[in-house]
């Protein structure tokens, strides 16, 4: 039988070193491009990405690792800010933004609160209590309680 560590893959080559670039913007299929100081095409490159980045600013720092060490084939790992750096007139902490294509799902036991792009808003659960210290407006098209 053997043992984990003869699973374990062992390689004395060192990590990838992670380098610092920017946001170039986007090509027309939507694809993140990105440009970074040691950038053998002296121009934006389009690039992998771990997560989406629509939305954001031309010139926001990614982390950047490359492909089988290939400069041309950057991945990008992240958005890298400075600690307490927050956006122009933003404190860190006052506002978190998720993005999603399709719903956001927030979920805990029974409860849920689903946001769609339909544009749809379901909450859900055994016990659900709206409180105001000021007004409470229901508005809509059409109002249907129970």
């Amino acid at each position: 039988m053997s043992s984990l560590r003869d699973k374990i893959l062992i390689t004395t080559e060192a990590p990838a070193a992670v380098v610092i670039g920017r946001v170039a913007g986007f090509d027309d299929t939507g694809v993140l491009l990105v440009d970074f100081p040691t950038n053998p095409n002296g121009g934006p490159v389009p690039a992998l990405a771990t997560a989406r980045y629509h939305g954001v600013p031309v010139g926001c720092a990614v982390a950047l690792v490359f492909v089988d060490g290939d400069p041309t084939r950057p991945l990008a790992l992240g958005l890298v800010t400075q600690p307490g750096e927050a956006p122009e007139g933003e404190h860190p902490g006052d506002r978190l933004t998720l993005t999603a294509a399709r719903e956001i799902v927030l979920q805990c036991g029974r409860a849920s609160l689903v946001l769609t792009r339909a544009g749809k808003v379901l909450v859900r659960g055994a016990y659900v209590s709206l409180r105001s210290s000021g007004m409470q407006r229901i508005t809509g098209a059409s109002v249907h309680i129970n």
